[in-house]
């Protein structure tokens, strides 16, 4: 029982980052798309509360070296190339930010720092999914006794990539839906539309690739959604969204865009935890495969756990709720 409700909070907490953070880390790859004219829009659009969104992954991290060490300590080992990747491009790009805003003085530094933004904006989301990917893949050996089996095999692959990309793809598909309604320039709004439309249809074709690597590395991607009735149904759910999504973008109803893209990328998500559920980390041993329940802490550390994240919740919510609901509240715009 108190192993199922931090799962909640796991799940609770990565829904909500990449909701909310994967859709900053978006805005850095949108302005590589659209142009440099539509700085200022999208800086706008994901300041002051960009940085707030942080609380989610720190909240995930602290569940999994509270909650389920093993899997945080394998992680940390095996992973802990693309993980420190991950990181550094959390910290250049709110570095990157902060000093292309703030900066006192404004020269040829600044296009230093938004191109390093912009750049990191890429590494962190692709190198996130890679992660996923490789805890997916059944490449991590703990017997490895050479450095590219323990500790590039399993990421460095095709399929890992591609989950990466198709995480970047998304990121980026949410940040342009999210914007839409942060400018009245109508050429701006429509530009943006353009690019969430495009980015749906890349998000379809990046994630056909990851079941086709998956398939190449002998993974039955197709197979366990097949056997999973929860991830079937939110796989199929997602793909129902695309036509409701496209009508409403067509017609420029900014509220049901931002409903229905948020609902496809859960709709995915809940596919993903239940496809992989109770497996988090996968080895090349199955039986030796890390789930939330072999690699639990003992009962009194989750009650523990449990208890703190409840308080946390009920003081960290309401104060992020009030953080968005003072700086974003009223900057919505309304449908044409």
């Amino acid at each position: 029982m108190l192993t199922n409700i931090v799962i909640f909070f796991l799940g609770f907490s990565i829904v909500f980052y990449v909701l909310f953070g994967g859709a900053d880390f978006g805005a850095g790859v949108l302005e590589l798309i659209t142009g440099q004219q539509d700085r200022e829009t999208i800086a706008h659009a994901i300041g002051p509360v960009w940085e707030a969104n942080h609380v989610w992954l720190i909240l995930v991290v602290v569940i999994l070296f509270m909650g389920f060490p093993n899997i945080y300590s394998a992680m940390s080992l095996h992973l802990h190339i693309p993980i420190l990747l991950m990181l550094v491009g959390i910290i250049f790009r709110g570095t990157a930010f902060t000093f292309m805003h703030y900066d006192a003085i404004q020269d040829r530094t600044n296009h230093v720092y938004n191109s390093v933004f912009k750049l990191s904006s890429v590494v962190t989301p692709l190198f996130l999914g890679i992660i996923v990917g490789a805890a997916m893949l059944g490449k991590i050996d703990p017997s490895a006794t050479s450095f590219y089996d323990a500790f590039l095999a399993p990421w460095l692959n095709f399929f890992s990539l591609a989950v990466g990309m198709f995480t970047l793809v998304l990121c980026t598909f949410l940040a342009a839906v999210y914007i839409i309604g942060e400018t009245t320039d109508k050429e701006q709004r429509s530009k943006f539309i353009q690019a969430s439309q495009r980015l749906n249809i890349a998000a379809v074709v990046v994630g056909g690739a990851v079941f086709l690597t998956a398939e190449w590395y002998g993974l039955p991607l197709l197979t366990l959604f097949w056997q999973s009735p929860i991830a079937l149904g939110g796989l199929i759910m997602a793909t129902g969204i695309l036509p409701l999504l496209w009508i409403s973008l067509s017609h420029h109803n900014l509220i049901w865009s931002r409903i229905l893209s948020a609902a496809q990328v859960v709709c995915i998500l809940i596919a993903w935890f239940w496809v992989q559920h109770p497996v988090v980390i996968k080895t090349v041993n199955p039986e030796n495969s890390l789930t939330v329940y072999n690699a639990a802490a003992p009962e009194a550390t989750m009650l523990q756990l449990v208890i703190a994240l409840v308080i946390g919740s009920c003081i960290i919510l309401p104060f992020l709720y009030f953080l968005m609901k003072t700086f974003k509240g009223t900057q919505f715009i309304e449908s044409e």
